[in-house]
């Protein structure tokens, strides 16, 4: 109400070109400018979120096709690396170098790889057999391939590992390619020979290229050995990686060789190595794009502005003119000066006025024998200010719709190649599913309970792996259907036994969840897991803080909520109990009524 009769002052003791000025303000130019901004900000975001996820499907889409070649590569050198024939070959001598040149070229199983997949540039065999190197695919080990840093190092691993080597042609061409290396070991001979396998840059180059985006991939801290841009070839990566990173990931504007692209970088764990191929996925466009874009919304968002202003004030001027005209002539009139102009612009309610005026001046003139009695009725104008209310609508997420938009993420998930997000994804829909059916009822079935737990442990383990593994025992004979027992009262145990009890546990760490009848009168649960335990002091101090509430303390809440869940609802003579002894774990054990929970 006050800030009404404050408008209403306003506007009653402004003058009419103020007042038009100030209405245009605030109904049309601020909403414009608002709402401008904001679409022009909800765009730029818009922009830079599709180029950033169009940079990440790229770099997943390079990462399957080198995922591909790696794995392939490695089933080629697992049949030749287990090919009796082949180390037969190695160990063997001949008489002559007639027999020994017949059996190297007889030995086709390398060019009948090499020509049937086209991903493989070239095939060789490093060997100290002297007989067969220089035959076929066959390649002598002598000291200046002993004096390379791959070979030292396939002399001393027995597993795969891959480099970025340089090759120059006989035309004086530099390439650089991805080469995998694997010892081939001869135990009859006692000695080893050296398999090498090149990819294609032509293979990579047809598979890869099929993008709008730029594309730059480089093994562990290699030179780049392929590039959508050749410049790269060679060089190191042009932008900063965390190598110490596992599986390094990263996505957005990022500086690329001093100058900031939308990329998206993705690593590659090849399959039984330790090496990492990095994939960098770049548009060079999207940057100059998106400004491009902006740069014409601000230009039409000026322009909106700037018409309607220019508009607007020609009008308030020419309006504020033609007012003060006649408000010239009526004050002229009031003073007992009919002299007044004969025209006035205009066919509108101003000109009506003035011609009023007029009509009302000659009526005067005609009557001057009668005495002005008349009086003036003073004008009230009222301005009636329209107030904009604006209801917020706040729309309650309801379980559907956030089942349905964690489904619409894991089929996404699914679709980009990432198995284990959407497994995680739809275990977190399950778990979420099953708290919000259960809050606000007062019982739950044993068997919904459990199943509950195990969607608990499945995602524990992707986050864990296998530093924790679990157990549910369940008595022979024993229908979980037939319980009802209160919602969501052991997953907080769980929880307990994972977070605490298995803190420091690295590997091997056990939850065990055993549910048994005791008596004919008890339904027993205990759950236990094998962490680092607990003293008798801080047992004691856990007991205390189940049985007693202090509303300053941070730890045990939950075991405390839990042990008055189970008084109030199945009496005092039921309740939670803890067990625990130093570096052997703990056990929480948990004694529920038959007869209650079958009712």
């Amino acid at each position: 109400m006050k800030f009404k009769k404050t408008l209403e002052k306003f506007f009653s003791q402004a003058r009419v070109q103020r007042q038009l000025y100030s209405v245009f303000i605030m109904t049309l130019l601020i909403p414009i400018v608002g709402i401008g901004f904001l679409l022009l900000f909800n765009s730029q975001k818009t922009l830079y979120d599709h180029y950033q996820e169009q940079a990440e499907s790229d770099s997943l889409r390079v990462r399957s096709i080198m995922f591909d070649l790696t794995t392939n590569f490695y089933n080629i050198s697992e049949n030749i690396v287990n090919d009796s024939t082949l180390r037969e070959l190695l160990s063997n001598s001949w008489d002559s170098d007639f027999e020994s040149r017949t059996a190297a070229e007889s030995y086709t199983e390398l060019t009948s790889t090499r020509q049937q997949d086209t991903s493989i540039a070239s095939a060789a065999i490093y060997t100290y057999n002297e007989q067969l190197a220089g035959h076929g695919d066959f390649l002598s080990i002598n000291g200046e391939v002993t004096a390379t840093p791959w070979f030292r190092k396939a002399a001393s691993t027995s597993a795969v590992f891959w480099q970025t080597l340089q090759r120059d042609d006989r035309y004086g061409n530099t390439y650089w390619e991805l080469n995998m290396f694997r010892q081939i070991p001869l135990p009859s001979s006692r000695s080893y020979a050296i398999l090498v396998l090149t990819a294609s840059d032509n293979y990579l180059k047809n598979r890869i290229n099929n993008s709008s985006l730029d594309c730059i991939i480089t093994v562990n801290q290699d030179p780049v050995f392929f590039s959508t841009e050749k410049e790269n070839n060679g060089k190191p990566i042009p932008l900063e990686v965390d190598y110490e990173q596992y599986s390094y990931m990263t996505s957005g504007v990022l500086s690329l060789d001093g100058s900031d692209t939308m990329s998206a970088v993705n690593t590659l764990l090849p399959f039984k190595s330790d090496d990492k191929i990095y994939i960098v996925s770049y548009n060079p466009e999207a940057l100059s794009s998106i400004y491009r874009i902006q740069t014409d919304y601000s230009m039409i968002l000026i322009f909106a502005i700037l018409l309607p202003c220019l508009l607007m004030y020609l009008f308030i001027r020419y309006f504020s003119a033609r007012v003060t005209t006649l408000r010239s002539a009526m004050h002229q009139a009031s003073q007992g000066n009919y002299n007044i102009m004969d025209s006035f612009h205009g066919n509108d309610e101003l000109s009506e006025t003035f011609q009023d005026l007029q009509i009302m001046i000659r009526e005067i003139q005609k009557k001057e024998a009668l005495v002005y009695e008349a009086r003036l009725k003073e004008q009230q104008l009222e301005n009636q200010q329209q107030q904009m209310e604006y209801k917020m609508l706040a729309s309650q997420i309801n379980p559907h719709f956030l089942y349905n938009t964690l489904e619409t993420i894991r089929m996404k998930a699914f679709a980009a190649g990432n198995r284990e997000v959407a497994k995680a994804i739809k275990l977190l829909g399950k778990s979420l599913r099953y708290v919000l059916d259960s809050t606000g009822t007062v019982s739950t079935t044993l068997a919904k309970e459990i199943d509950y737990l195990r969607i608990y442990f499945s995602i524990q383990k992707l986050r864990f792996e296998d530093r924790i593994e679990y157990t549910i025992k369940i008595q022979e004979g024993l229908d979980l259907e037939n319980y009802q027992i209160l919602p969501l009262l052991l997953q907080p145990i769980v929880e307990n036994a994972v977070s605490h009890g298995l803190e420091n546990i690295e590997e091997h760490g056990q939850v065990l969840l055993n549910i048994y009848v005791q008596d004919d009168t008890c339904l027993c649960i205990d759950i236990s897991d094998n962490g680092i335990g607990m003293t008798e002091e801080e047992l004691a101090r856990v007991r205390k803080n189940i049985s007693e509430k202090d509303t300053s303390r941070t730890q045990s809440i939950g075991l405390y909520n839990i042990n008055q869940r189970i008084l109030l609802c199945y009496g005092p003579e039921y309740s939670l109990n803890v067990s625990s002894e130093r570096d052997k774990g703990t056990t929480v054990s948990l004694r529920l009524p038959l007869n209650k929970l079958t009712e």
